[in-house]
């Protein structure tokens, strides 16, 4: 008899709360309290927090900063062991995002991570730890993701998650060995972008444009972000992103109070959906080609002209880089 799956109102499903759950947070002390209750409900025993520090020339700041943190330090209510790691003065989303991930993995071994606006489903931490304890030693895992940008279009298939080129951190979870892969200063990029490597990885003229506009601006920090170090890490090391087939996480960040995330996309606040447990495997680590055009059509665009990549890879930097 097959055995049955079932979707679940409660956290559940093999959850004990051993795996520990890391939470980036600045300045926003009412999106950091959504996402807070959540983790308040899953009760992890090990919770990490990461926190940049107010900037100096922004009046009230500092204020919003002391809140964000009472958040979580009046709020742990459970027997967890709490560890801060809080910036006195202001280092950007770069450097506080990225230093702050390694903080995570000098303490731990792998770890959920969720930001000040990712709300996550409660399945979402159960998959996490599922899924850690399920590719702990596999070395084409780079991370596993808690959204989906799809809009339901991998639902036929027969398993719980796809593997794909990308890596999405709206809420995701990571082990210390695929840490030790990311270079947030992306050493290896003059050569991977001289040897013409996005044209042989995309095979679109068009779409290596585009990812070359924007990793250089990451590269030279006309971008302040962390993210796509990440994604490019996983590209030069020939590993994958593993995607739920459902959406799991939602971002409540779009709003006038964020430093990068200021306009409503497709892709805030997207609807959350439950995973359904026990988890389908995947019998092979095939990437899924299809989902990948998919999400690189829909979610990322094909610039064509050197002008228009520009201002779209600009579009972008606003609208998807990790956010404070």
């Amino acid at each position: 008899m097959a055995e049955q799956r079932r979707e679940t109102s409660e956290i559940g499903h093999g959850w004990t709360g051993q795996t520990p759950v890391a939470m980036l947070v600045f300045n926003r002390p009412e999106p950091t309290r959504r996402v807070f209750e959540q983790v308040q409900r899953a009760k992890p025993r090990r919770l990490l927090v990461v926190a940049d520090g107010p900037r100096a020339d922004r009046p009230g700041e500092e204020q919003r900063c002391r809140e964000t943190r009472a958040v979580i330090d009046e709020g742990v209510d459970w027997d967890c062991e709490v560890v801060r790691n809080y910036a006195a003065a202001n280092l950007g989303c770069k450097r506080r995002v990225s230093s702050g991930i390694d903080w995570v993995f000098e303490q731990v071994e792998e770890a959920i991570i969720l930001e000040d606006d990712c709300v996550p489903d409660p399945t979402f931490f159960p998959y996490c730890a599922q899924m850690l304890e399920h590719f702990r030693h596999e070395p084409r895992a780079m991370a596993i993701s808690g959204d989906n940008f799809l809009s339901g279009q991998n639902k036929g298939s027969p398993y719980d998650y796809f593997f794909s080129r990308f890596v999405h951190i709206w809420g995701w979870a990571t082990w210390r060995r695929a840490w030790k892969l990311y270079d947030v200063n992306m050493k290896a990029w003059p050569e991977f972008r001289d040897g013409g490597w996005l044209l042989r990885m995309f095979g679109d003229e068009s779409v290596a444009q585009g990812w070359e506009s924007l990793l250089s601006m990451t590269f030279d920090g006309t971008i302040d972000t962390w993210d796509y170090q990440l994604l490019f890490a996983t590209w030069i090391h020939g590993t994958m992103g593993v995607i739920p087939n459902r959406n799991l996480v939602t971002n409540i960040g779009f709003n006038s109070q964020a430093t990068h995330t200021l306009g409503y996309t497709t892709y805030s606040e997207k609807s959350l959906e439950r995973m359904t447990f026990p988890i389908r495997h995947a019998p092979f680590l095939i990437r899924d080609v299809r989902a990948d055009e998919t999400t690189q059509r829909i979610f990322y665009g094909r610039p064509s002209l050197p002008e228009r990549v520009r201002r779209k890879a600009l579009r972008l930097a606003r609208a998807l880089q990790g956010k404070e």
